[in-house]
């Protein structure tokens, strides 16, 4: 001793110094909890390791405890290669359990709540390829992991190791089983885990505690409380040490928890300061047992600071990234230990979860006192079904000061709990791998001296340019072939009348589709399995002879699609795939589904398309539990459904016939656009002039199929035209094409709806819903054109063109009606008699019976049926008596409403 040094003893006196000052401050609370049930497995291993004062087991040693239960015996322990990433001496990552078969794990604990913890360290192992990891995983009745990639998940976080935590509770004479599934439908999955943790918990440290068992946890945006109780489980999501280091396993509080610095978490403008417990000693209360948190989370915080100015222009804020569609636990950990802050209003501040308040007196004083630890616990929903995750943010705001002596704020600590939903479920999907990088381009030349002679560069750079001059020069020739034939196709007698989108062909791009117009994306098989959870039946949004149709989501979980595969015992395949590519990836159009990509990998038949938020017309008219449609929006729906088909038949370079015209294939975006969709029976219409049809084999969907193609099996455009007069019928009466259990001659409703509207009768199969909101001249204007699609010759139907017309004019008749009833109503009210016997306004809601002798005419000249307003009388025989007699209603058309007519001074 008497050749130590004075500084050297200096230094042992201080650092003994600090240490006992710690000790003092924080007390020590490490291991202030014995776990009943603390079993740790060390998977793939044959021995046992003790680590951080536990003792791993491993489950391949002789007569283990904890080998896993497996029915096909097949399951393989692994050693990490030793090329992966270094992790010196860290166990459970040293070794794997895998299996493409179900394996499980039993464990014969106490009753009550537990941590499972399990670890991933997804390689190569063996003949397992570290990307074909998909598995699920359940226990005591819930699930865990479904479909889990590890591989993606390490990728996603950059985390080459990892562990997952979950809370959930065990009862009475139970046995916790914990099974590991490989994904079935692939024969490359298989399950694995590097290490299983199972540890008790004090009753009460999440479940029904104190500080929340006499109100309940308050629920952000609700007035009722939640309740959480074992009858829940939870996954951590995050655990933070706020204005603090990272905390350990060995230095929680015996239930070997970790504790991250919140540094990456904090996004607010303003980061605040760190300030550090240095004299107080912490004292816990009854509530808050000194098990909750260790020391280390109560000695550190991060507020606001002192400069009352800024501090009221921000919220200090983090924010951490969740999987959306659950309720999430929130708790906040406090504990006041700055000098300054002695009594309660010292310093007040609000509290916001997920951007909504919940606490706008927020007073840790007064709630526990100082230096006496307090949490708060809060719970918030958090759904959004176009979205894989989202952020969940928990910000504190200061009050002005006449609400507090400091506008600041504090927090010491934070964890984050996702609920399970009511399917006991608490997976979430998989991130989207990451996009495959650019191919690198050759490396630039070398700048040594070239040994080619001057006069081959000069040859070289000769034909290089005459090459170019050549290739411009033909290009351009191309270009203006192209245009010619563009020309002298718009100039061949086709009708004035049609949507904008004929006159040019740039396309109109959708909503939610960042692609360029000729681009059509193909996706890896990963990519897609990725974005259906690998075809989870959950994410099945329709069913079709395709194949089913997924949700599912891409490009980083930012754009949600629909995903359709054709399944292996499709009577649809090679072709109509390939047809359904080729059509839409030249098209694009408002009222077209938009093809974002495909995939043709590993034998697979797959598009991906825009997602449709509101599915299918159908799915709103009738078997179903969304409410009825309003007419005006039918209406609106109709005429959007018509301009898309209108422009496959004159819009694109050449006629395509759609051929499958019903209403499950007219889709609806989130602002109700109908979108014409599944081309998969499309055909290219006519090539020569002189040629009216394609023949070809019949296809179809019965109820909705042309009887003079069927007949003759020569397809026009004008078979759409037939179908799409069926879509009218239905979208009007709200009942199938086909009603095989209605009496015979309702069976098809194309049929009776004719009979019905031949006889004035159509009002007995009006949708209920409607009576009473359709205008009488509407009504019979859009019977008008529903009828004339439905005429036996298709020389006699109109053009799409005609019908989008005339559909729009029945939206006009509809708008103008209503408007001059609200008129009618107002000038009543004015003059104070509300008498309206002596106008002649049609009320909304008659029928068909109240004007019979105006509805259906035809137009004979040119053989086409003429959507123009025009009387019509039926005899007493019940044969059509048609005239050309103008209907005063034309007297309403507006050139405003007509948004698409080309040529407005007439046809």
């Amino acid at each position: 001793m008497k050749n130590m040094k004075p500084p050297l003893l200096l230094f042992i006196f201080i650092s003994v110094s600090l240490e006992a000052l710690r000790v003092s401050v924080t007390g020590d609370n490490v291991g202030a909890y014995r776990p009943t049930d603390d079993i740790a497995v060390d998977c793939g291993s044959n021995s046992s390791s003790p680590v951080g004062g536990r003792n791993w087991i491993g489950d391949a040693a002789d007569r283990s405890a904890y080998s896993p239960i497996e029915k096909t015996h097949s399951s393989t322990a692994a050693e990490a290669s030793s090329s992966s990433p270094s992790i010196s001496g860290a166990v459970p990552y040293l070794t794997a359990r895998l299996s493409r078969s179900e394996f499980a794990y039993t464990f014969h604990v106490t009753a009550g709540p537990k941590f499972v913890r399990l670890h991933f360290f997804p390689l190569d192992y063996l003949n397992f390829s570290r990307v074909d990891s998909f598995f699920s995983v359940e226990a005591a009745g819930y699930t865990l992991l479904r479909n889990f990639s590890a591989s993606l998940f390490s990728d996603k976080t950059s985390s080459p190791s990892f562990h997952k935590e979950f809370c959930l509770s065990v009862g009475e004479d139970q046995i916790l089983s914990i099974t590991f599934t490989p994904t079935p439908g692939n024969s490359d999955a298989y399950a694995f885990v590097n290490g299983i943790e199972v540890v008790s918990m004090p009753d009460s440290l999440y479940y029904n505690t104190a500080v929340d068992s006499t109100e309940g946890i308050k629920l952000a945006g609700q007035q009722a409380p939640y309740t959480l109780d074992t009858t829940k489980a939870l996954e951590a999501v995050r655990r933070l040490n706020v204005g603090g280091k990272f905390v350990g396993p060995v230095d929680d509080t015996g239930m070997y928890r970790t504790w991250e610095a919140d540094d990456e978490y904090v996004t607010s403008s303003d980061i605040g300061v760190l300030p550090v417990n240095t004299s107080i000693q912490l004292n816990y209360g009854e509530q808050v047992p000194n098990y909750t948190a260790p020391d280390l989370v109560y000695t550190t915080a991060r507020t606001m600071g002192t400069n009352k100015t800024i501090n009221l222009s921000y919220n200090l804020t983090w924010s951490v990234e969740v999987d959306t569609n659950f309720y999430y636990l929130v708790r906040l950990h406090f504990c006041e230990f700055q000098i300054e802050i002695n009594k309660p209003s010292d310093r007040v501040f609000k509290i916001f979860i997920d951007s909504q308040l919940v606490e706008d007196h927020a007073d840790v004083i007064s709630w526990s006192g100082k230096g006496v630890p307090v949490y708060r616990d809060f719970a918030v929903a958090l759904y959004d079904s176009r979205k894989k995750r989202t952020n969940l943010s928990v910000a504190l705001g200061a009050l002005p000061d006449d609400s507090t002596l400091y506008s600041d704020a504090i927090l010491n600590g934070l964890e984050i709990f996702k609920i399970n939903n009511p399917d006991e479920n608490l997976a979430g999907l998989n991130p989207d791998p990451d996009p495959v990088p650019n191919v690198p381009g050759p490396p630039p030349a070398s700048k040594a001296p070239s040994s080619l002679s001057k006069a081959v560069k000069i040859a070289i750079v000769a034909g290089g340019t005459s090459g170019f001059t050549i290739l411009s020069l033909l290009a351009f020739f191309l270009y203006r072939r192209r245009n010619r034939a563009k020309d002298s196709t718009s100039s061949d007698g086709t009708s004035h009348w049609g949507p904008f989108s004929y006159a040019t062909t740039k396309s109109t791009k959708t909503q939610g589709s960042s692609l360029p117009s000729d681009r059509c994306r193909h996706f890896s098989l990963m990519e897609i399995r990725v974005a259906t959870n690998n075809f989870d039946e959950v994410f099945i949004i329709g069913v079709g002879g395709f194949g089913n149709v997924y949700k599912g989501y891409v490009d980083g979980g930012a754009t949600q699609v629909a995903i359709k595969r054709l399944n292996a015992g499709s009577q649809q395949g090679h072709h109509e795939f390939m047809t359904e590519i080729e059509m839409l990836s030249e098209l694009r159009h408002l009222h077209l589904v938009s093809l974002i990509g495909f995939c043709n990998d590993a034998g697979e038949m797959i598009l991906v398309y825009d997602y449709m938020a509101r599915g299918t017309v159908r799915d709103h008219l009738y078997n179903t539990d969304n409410p009825p449609l309003p007419w005006k929006q039918r209406l609106q729906i109709c005429t959007g459904a018509a301009r898309g088909l209108h422009y496959l038949h004159t819009g694109a370079k050449q006629t395509i016939i759609h051929r499958d015209m019903k209403t499950t294939n007219i889709l609806l975006d989130e602002k109700w656009v109908a979108k014409v969709s599944d081309f998969g029976l499309s055909k290219v219409g006519p090539t020569s002039v002189s040629k009216a049809h394609v023949s070809t084999v019949v296809k179809g969907t019965f109820g909705y199929l042309d009887p003079e193609y069927y007949r003759r099996q020569q397809l026009t455009d004008k078979s759409d035209v037939y179908s799409f007069g069926v879509v009218l019928f239905e979208v009007l009466c709200a009942r199938p094409a086909v009603n095989r259990t209605a009496q015979k001659k309702q069976i098809s409703l194309a049929a009776w709806a004719q009979s019905c509207c031949k006889s004035g009768s159509i009002d007995k199969i009006v949708d209920p819903h409607l009576k009473g909101a359709i205008a009488a001249e509407c009504l019979n204007k859009f019977c008008e054109i529903a009828m004339s699609c439905l005429q036996d010759e298709g020389t006699k139907r109109p053009s799409m063109n005609d019908v989008v017309w005339g559909l729009e004019f029945a939206l006009q008749l509809q708008v103008s009606s209503e408007q001059r009833v609200v008129d009618h109503v107002v000038a009543s009210m004015h003059d104070g008699d509300g008498d309206a016997s002596d106008d002649d306004t049609a009320p909304i809601g008659g029928n068909l019976m109240d004007r019979s002798d105006e509805v259906f005419s035809t137009n004979n000249s040119g053989g086409g049926k003429s959507l123009g307003a025009a009387a019509t009388t039926t005899s007493s025989d019940g044969v059509y008596d048609e005239s050309t007699t103008s209907y005063d209603s034309d007297k309403l058309l507006s050139g405003a409403v007509f948004s698409e007519i080309l040529n407005p001074n007439g046809r």
